[in-house]
């Protein structure tokens, strides 16, 4: 990589870890969002997106594979791997009785590693963890000992982020273990507003949430063709700090009152999640994975309004094409992908557990033939939910494009 080249990607990264930090707009406009700490990103790295999400066995070396800290250890001696992403989604909901759209683009991912030692890699990445971004107008309430009703217009925005340490290191040839440290942090705003009569009350609220969480991960090569993997990613509590803002305008005159407290009710719990991969090679050309992660949320005995946490069982599984790595055609080196993720939901609303699927395909275009650089791009098709009761049905469609550079430092030059 030129000089020139390595100073525009590291102001590139920079200028996309503000805009991710910022979190100055939803990443989502999923009614579902509402729940919880909002919807919970599948997102990952480089040609994950493209393979159903799909990966914790895959055994790469030309990348980042940040879904399993095990596979770190195979980042080569002289390379340093950067990933950064961004996602476009359009989104369509419909319920009994209307239909709407909207349309989100943000940063999805900003990731690098390197090698610090002979089998022993590390990496860092940012990726938001969730997303919360809904607006609700017109919710008809009625007023405590009358017949008389009020309408609410109720509100929110932000999500979490999950800033990533990853080491993983190689035990023998064929056995690599990881250890992931993780910090999440992020901040959501909810604002409720409504008019009585002469009477305007707006209620903000802003919880900022943070937690440290620790897990590891497993990859073994059964052969040069077949690999397994495993993730673990232990329970932890998100510390939930509350500031409520109350507004009220009584007969023209505007009266503010704040109250800035701790509440423990604002803590949320993340569950115990497992997950288990395979990867083999089939006919030299294609690479197939199979994941099953759980998510063990019945443990944490939390529950929502209307609804409550159940145990999630989530299943992806994807498909790569490349002819030859080394190939002097172009064509030869381009990857192509496909995937299916379904997930069967972790929040019952009535009864109803909100499930959803998707469908990936993308491509990974060669930047050069030496190096492993490549342009990801994916795109995918999902649906969540259904048309049922007070369910909406949420389709979308999602692309991400992801910058995944290999650099080379340290590397003697040759002269001849």
């Amino acid at each position: 990589m030129k000089m020139t080249n390595r100073f525009l990607m590291m102001g590139l990264l920079f200028l996309v870890q503000m805009v991710a930090l910022s979190q100055s707009e939803g990443l989502t406009s999923s009614p579902y969002s509402l729940y919880g700490l909002g919807t919970i990103n599948q997102t990952s790295i480089g040609q994950s997106n493209a393979l159903g999400y799909s990966g914790l066995a895959h055994r790469t070396d030309t990348g980042i594979n940040n879904l399993n800290p095990a596979n770190y250890a195979l980042v080569p001696q002289n390379s340093f791997f950067y990933d950064v992403g961004v996602v476009a989604e359009y989104n369509s909901y419909s319920n009994r009785g209307d239909d709407e759209s909207k349309t989100t683009f943000n940063f999805s991912n900003l990731a690098f590693a390197f090698r610090i030692a002979n089998r022993l890699g590390v990496g860092i990445s940012l990726i938001p963890y969730s997303d919360v971004g809904y607006t609700l107008l017109g919710l008809v309430s009625n007023i405590e000992g009358s017949d008389e009703t009020f309408e609410s217009n109720v509100s929110g925005i932000g999500g979490l982020n999950d800033l990533g340490i990853n080491l993983g290191y190689g035990i023998t040839d064929r056995l690599r273990l990881g250890v992931r440290t993780s910090v999440l942090f992020g901040n959501i705003e909810e604002k409720e507003s409504f008019l009585i009569s002469n009477s305007y009350f707006e209620l903000n609220e802003t919880t900022n949430y943070s937690a440290f969480r620790l897990g590891f991960g497993m990859q073994y090569d059964i052969t040069d063709k077949i690999s397994v993997g495993s993730t673990v990613q232990f329970p932890v509590t998100l510390t939930g700090n509350l500031t409520r803002s109350v507004s009220k305008t009584l007969d023209g005159q505007e009266i503010i009152v704040e109250d800035e407290e701790n509440d423990d009710g604002s803590d949320f719990k993340l569950p115990l999640e497992l997950g288990f991969g395979i990867s083999t090679k089939i006919f030299k050309t294609f690479t197939l994975n199979a994941d099953y992660k759980k998510n063990f949320w019945d443990a944490t005995n939390q529950s929502e309004s209307i609804g409550t946490y159940s145990d999630q069982d989530i299943y992806a599984i994807g498909l790569e094409y490349l002819n030859n790595s080394k190939g002097y055609k172009y064509w030869e080196r381009i990857r192509y992908r496909a995937g299916f993720n379904y997930d069967n939901g972790y929040l019952a609303l009535n009864d109803n557990k909100i499930d959803g699927y998707n469908i990936t395909v993308g491509i990974g275009l060669p930047m050069g033939y030496a190096a492993n650089s490549l342009i990801n791009l994916s795109y995918a098709y999902g649906s969540k939910g259904q048309i049922n009761n007070i369910l909406v049905e949420e389709n979308y469609h999602s692309i991400t494009l992801n910058l995944s550079l290999e650099d080379l430092w340290f590397a003697k030059r040759k002269i001849d």
